[in-house]
């Protein structure tokens, strides 16, 4: 199998979550959104993490360390409202299929180095942020009964609109 299509099926692995919960007959509830959501944005900056571990390239570090501050961010935001409004997030089957296709991902990048680290990187965050920034559009989004979290995730998706540009710029860079 060639490198381009391994990273391909692995990317899909790992987001084989998101579509299970666009599948799934029941939606899921506010305490399930905020628990998959804070669980896209620790992967997210795992491979961030990662990168900055991992890479050399000033694009690739630069975007890294903007992926730990913003997702950070986001998820300290939605930590305290959940603390505000008193309700503990919930572990679901997306979460966990989320967690568990990270880890193979992870595994994966953790193999590489210099350009090709780089590459696949950049590669999986673009389609990390467009599977994201989809689930949150036609799932996480509508399905939210609280104000409070609809609008911190709304805000989410804009701010992970402009990473997933940001990411598609870093790829086609390291072409």
């Amino acid at each position: 199998m060639s490198h381009a299509r391994a990273m391909l099926l692995a990317v899909t692995l790992s987001f084989a979550g998101f579509a299970a919960v666009a599948q799934s007959p029941a939606p899921p509830t506010d305490p399930q959104i905020a628990h998959i959501a804070y669980t896209a944005g620790q992967i997210d900056i795992s491979a961030a993490e990662l990168a900055l571990k991992n890479s050399k390239n000033k694009a690739v570090r630069d975007f890294a360390d903007e992926m730990v501050r913003d997702h950070t961010a986001v998820n300290k935001q939605a930590l305290a409202l959940l603390d505000k409004l008193k309700v503990k997030p919930e572990d679901n089957g997306t979460s966990k299929s989320l967690s568990d296709g990270a880890a193979k991902k992870w595994d994966e990048l953790s193999k590489l180095s210099g350009s090709d680290f780089d590459k696949a990187y950049a590669q999986n965050e673009v389609a990390y942020h467009k599977t994201v920034n989809g689930a949150l559009a036609t799932v996480l989004i509508p399905n939210s009964k609280n104000g409070e979290l609809k609008s911190l995730l709304e805000t989410g998706l804009k701010l992970f609109t402009e990473h997933q540009k940001h990411a598609e710029h870093l790829a086609d860079q390291l072409k």
